[in-house]
């Protein structure tokens, strides 16, 4: 057909696209069966090597999203695992820790008997007693005392007994704030684990899937295209009450954690934002409520001010 063409566009130098196209037409319509058939073979062969084509692409984008989810499986059990591992070192640690003496608990307070021993102590050693003696002289003393004889030691650790108990209290009361304390840290590091895990999962699916790279890079050069058509002098959207609140918030990390990591302060921002209160929540809805009517103020005047150029020009022709 090309050929075809060629002769015809060669007698006719003149001619047309579409005068071209209408001439060998009609000349087609002039050719036998038989004369068509090397031309229909061609035809037949250039389609099955299209469709081959088509169902070569058909089945890579087939294998690309297998690719995509199976890339997502595997990141998403790095991250089971790497959470698992992380559990098993903290039970463990915990586990060492209970097993450890605390040298900060108040010491058991002695019966009367071993403060009566400890009074005898000194002097049993003086008479050259030796440890084992010790022991036998002071029980057999104390078996023979009388009530009045006991009372003191008694007393003593009757009042050693009621300060134990108190410092006991005390210490109790501190080690539940204190694991109280260690639960809320845990826990907030384990939400920060969580956010920092979530965009890590996010980073690797924008930067390792193809599917939707190639989405991106498409919907960014619509995007430039639609900033070149834009007005400049056409009112911005304004920030959103996330965005308001993120800016405030990155300052104010910025300045406590100086160095501290992109992807750190980014989860840090979404967690604040999320354990917000009402309150708070609301005082930054309002800030964004004023900034969009003054926005929607703006873009009025704005849509005023086109529809009376647009009107002074069809008056200008």
């Amino acid at each position: 057909m090309k050929d075809q063409w060629n002769e015809i566009k060669k007698a006719n130098p003149e001619a047309e696209f579409k005068e071209i196209s209408t001439m060998l037409g009609a000349k087609w319509k002039t050719v036998s069966a038989e004369e068509k058939k090397p031309y229909e073979g061609i035809y037949h062969a250039e389609k099955e090597a299209y469709l081959q084509v088509i169902a070569k692409e058909k089945r890579e984008t087939e294998a690309m999203r297998l690719l995509e989810d199976e890339q997502k499986q595997r990141t998403a059990m790095e991250l089971l695992e790497q959470y698992m591992q992380f559990k098993q070192e903290a039970e463990k640690d915990g586990k060492k820790n209970k097993k450890e003496k605390d040298p900060l608990k108040p010491k058991h307070p002695m019966s009367a008997y071993f403060l009566f021993t400890n009074d005898r102590r000194a002097a049993l050693a003086a008479e050259n007693k030796n440890f084992l003696e010790v022991p036998k002289i002071t029980s057999e003393e104390w078996k023979n005392m009388t009530e009045e004889q006991k009372r003191p030691y008694e007393e003593m650790a009757k009042k050693n007994k009621e300060q134990y108990a108190l410092e006991m209290e005390a210490y109790k009361q501190k080690k539940d704030e204190e694991a109280a304390h260690f639960m809320k840290e845990e826990e907030e590091q384990m939400k920060l684990q969580k956010q920092e895990a979530l965009q890590l999962l996010k980073k690797k699916e924008k930067t390792e899937n193809i599917i939707k790279k190639t989405k991106q890079n498409r919907q960014k050069k619509k995007q430039n295209k639609d900033d070149k058509n834009s007005d400049p002098n056409r009112p911005k959207k304004p920030a959103s009450s996330f965005i308001l609140f993120s800016k405030e918030a990155r300052k104010t990390l910025q300045e406590e954690r100086p160095g501290i990591s992109t992807s750190t302060l980014n989860a840090l921002v979404s967690l604040k934002w999320k354990e917000l209160s009402e309150e708070d929540r609301q005082f930054w809805n309002g800030q964004a409520s004023k900034a969009m009517d003054a926005y929607k103020k703006e873009l009025e005047e704005y849509n005023k001010s086109l529809a009376a150029t647009a009107c002074q020009e069809q008056k200008t022709e």
